[in-house]
This record gives C-alpha cells, sequence and structure tokens, in this order.
C-alpha cells in the first residue's frame, strides 16, 4: 500500500464525507483545548522577541469544520493574553495534510472563517495569511526556524507505511491472518513491526520539527493512546477487530476473497505515554510540559440508541479508512461492509460501553 498516495479522508460534504462525520475527533479538540490555551500562553510570555509575525503550522488538517477550529482556539487563546497585541501584528498559517487531501473544500471555506474572525475579533486583530503545505510530516515541510507553534491531532498515530513485511501481497504465509491490524491473535513479530515503524516515524517527526521551530517554540500532539504496555489490548484493538470481523463475514458468503482480508494491513499504531517519553528522551529537543490522557466513548459520547450509536461508528471509520479499503478491495463492497460493521458495534454497545484513550502532549523546543 503506498500510503503517501492513497490515504485521504474522504472528501467533500456528502453523507459519507470525513466533513459530515468528524464530530468525534472535535470532541478531541474541544477536551485538548485547555491545553492549547497554556501552550499559546507559555509561547507569547516567553522571551521570543517581538518579531511581528507568528508561523502556525497545523499538521494533518484534513477538510470540514473541524480545520479552522485549532486556528479559532488559537485566537482566542491570544487575545486573552495581555502581551499579544504588542508580539504579532500578522499570522501566517500553513495547513499541512497529504497529497491527496481535500483542500480545494478546505480553501472554499476560508471566506467564511475570515468574516467569522472579523466579526467576533473586529479589524485590529491583525492579518492573516493562509496556506496549504501538501506532503508528509515524516519530514521537513518548512523552512528552518519559521514556526512557533505547532498543532496535530489525530493525526500521528497513521504511520508513513504499512510495516516491512506486512505489506507484501505475494508473501507465501499471510504473518496476520485473518486481521487488518494487530489483535490478541497476531504472532509476535507483528507487533514488533508496528512498533519499530512507529518508533522510526516518530523520531523522524520530531527531528524535523526541531528544526522547523524556532527556539522557545511550543508544540501541542494530540492522538489515540492506550493504558498498557501490551499493544494488543482490547481497548485499542477491538475497533479494528469488528472491521476485521465484518470483512470475514463476507469471506464466509464469498463475497470477497480470504486472500485479500489477509494481506490488508492498516498503516496505524497507537502508542502508550512511556513509548511517547522514551522517544522525546531519545531525540532530545523537547521538554514535556504535559502528557494528559483521557478517556473518550467511541461514539463521542452521544446519548443515542445503541443502534444508532453502531451507525455513528461507522460512519466515522468509514470516512477515515474508506480510501485504504477501496484501493485494496474495490468500491462495490464499501455500503455493505460498514452495513455489518455497524450492526457489529452496535451489538457490542448492547454489551459494552468500550472507551478509546486520547493522549494530548505539549512540549517546547529547548
Amino acid at each position: 500500500m503506498e500510503v503517501l498516495q492513497i490515504l485521504h479522508m474522504n472528501k467533500g460534504n456528502g453523507e459519507t464525507s470525513y466533513a459530515q462525520n468528524s464530530k468525534f475527533q472535535e470532541k478531541i479538540l474541544s477536551i485538548a483545548k485547555p491545553i492549547v490555551d497554556e501552550a499559546v500562553q507559555k509561547l507569547l510570555c516567553s522571551n521570543i522577541a517581538p518579531i511581528g509575525s507568528m508561523g502556525i503550522a497545523d499538521l494533518g488538517c484534513s477538510s470540514g469544520p473541524n480545520t479552522f477550529l485549532l486556528i479559532s482556539e488559537i485566537i482566542d487563546a491570544i487575545r486573552a493574553t495581555r502581551r499579544s497585541s504588542s508580539s504579532f501584528t500578522e499570522f501566517r498559517v500553513f495547513l499541512n495534510d497529504l497529497f491527496s487531501n481535500d483542500f480545494n473544500t478546505v480553501f472554499m471555506s476560508l471566506p467564511a472563517f475570515y468574516n467569522q474572525l472579523k466579526e467576533e475579533h473586529g479589524a485590529g486583530l491583525g492579518s492573516f495569511f493562509v496556506s496549504a503545505t501538501p506532503g508528509s510530516f515524516y519530514g521537513r515541510l518548512f523552512p528552518a526556524k519559521s514556526l512557533h507553534f505547532v498543532h496535530s491531532c489525530s493525526s500521528l498515530h497513521w504511520l508513513s507505511q504499512v510495516p516491512y513485511g506486512l505489506d507484501l501481497q505475494a508473501a507465501a504465509k499471510a504473518l496476520n491472518k485473518g486481521k487488518i491490524w494487530i489483535s490478541k491473535t497476531s504472532p509476535q513479530c507483528v507487533l514488533d513491526a508496528y512498533s519499530f515503524q512507529f518508533h522510526k516515524d516518530f523520531s523522524l517527526f520530531l527531528k524535523s520539527r526541531a528544526e522547523e521551530i524556532i527556539g522557545g517554540g511550543r508544540m501541542v500532539l494530540s492522538l489515540p493512546g492506550r493504558s498498557s504496555s501490551d499493544p494488543s489490548t482490547p481497548e485499542c484493538c477491538y475497533q479494528w477487530d469488528l472491521l476485521a470481523h465484518a470483512l470475514m463475514t463476507m469471506v464466509s458468503e464469498g463475497l470477497i476473497e480470504e486472500e485479500k482480508v489477509d494481506s490488508f494491513n492498516l498503516p496505524y499504531y497507537v502508542p502508550s505515554e512511556e513509548e511517547l517519553k522514551m522517544e522525546l528522551e531519545k531525540e532530545g529537543s523537547f521538554i514535556i510540559d504535559r502528557l494528559e490522557a483521557f478517556e473518550i466513548d467511541w461514539d463521542g459520547g452521544a446519548e443515542i440508541s445503541v443502534v444508532a450509536s453502531g451507525q455513528r461508528v461507522a460512519k466515522t471509520i468509514r470516512a477515515v479508512v474508506e480510501s485504504m479499503i477501496e484501493s485494496h478491495f474495490g468500491n462495490d463492497i464499501m455500503d455493505d461492509l460498514f452495513r455489518r460493521y455497524a450492526e457489529l458495534v452496535a451489538d457490542h454497545f448492547s454489551k459494552s460501553r468500550t472507551k478509546l484513550l486520547n493522549l494530548v502532549l505539549s512540549t517546547g523546543l529547548t
């Protein structure tokens, strides 16, 4: 799987689009807002010279209503800090995602965002210059020492590639048979391959940002995490186990080939707090200000029936992974697959309300 070419959230504003099915990610942004506010205030109260222009990067911006939500939160935090008006008069905002991201929809909504800023903050806020920076954040994206604040939400769990050895469709023996990600049935070599790929990618991410952020700059990262040292713990695996189950029911009915399931593995990893700390300490450029963990319901905490919750989760997951599944299995199975998945999730909700863990990391460049 060529992740850089294939991975993108569902485009547009239709029923299965990410724009219409990203309430879960919005919930994460909302919960993490106090940590973002704190990081912005520390930046503005630091000894950074008042250069007049603030560089802000949102890595993995996707498209839809959440895209400009972070920028609005940063502006609110700046306005709440007394010294801000004398520090910055213009803002350079860089929206980053992979090349196949729906940047057209993002920029069509930009005039409405500008109007909202004017209504909320008036003409004295400063000038905004918003641009797209397509490319992988596992590598350099920006000029050296050009950024003051970097943010990424619900993106860093996506790896740069399927771990080596799992992406070989012609392998004589499937290493992760009947599954599409780490599971309790996965052999140790699968767990090790995923862990190795994450640490390699995250290390490169940190090194790249360390070159791009000015001294004293801040970075806030939000991503799924786990509380256990075991990467196959149900808290982070069960969603994908159910999707694999849905695929295997289609195998049993002759709708897709079993080999297709065996050769599909998500480029995805859920780290523990200890793994994040270890890599940060190893790379050495950033000091951890805060590392918080909070639980969130699969459906974002919506007070609806289990059937409606199952459908909501299925739509959320579909908006995120459909591009990869369609590339591997074809478009014809999508509606059937996610109907089955919604039913499996609803059945699970009728027995247990498993929660997901999310980590929020706030750091400063040394």
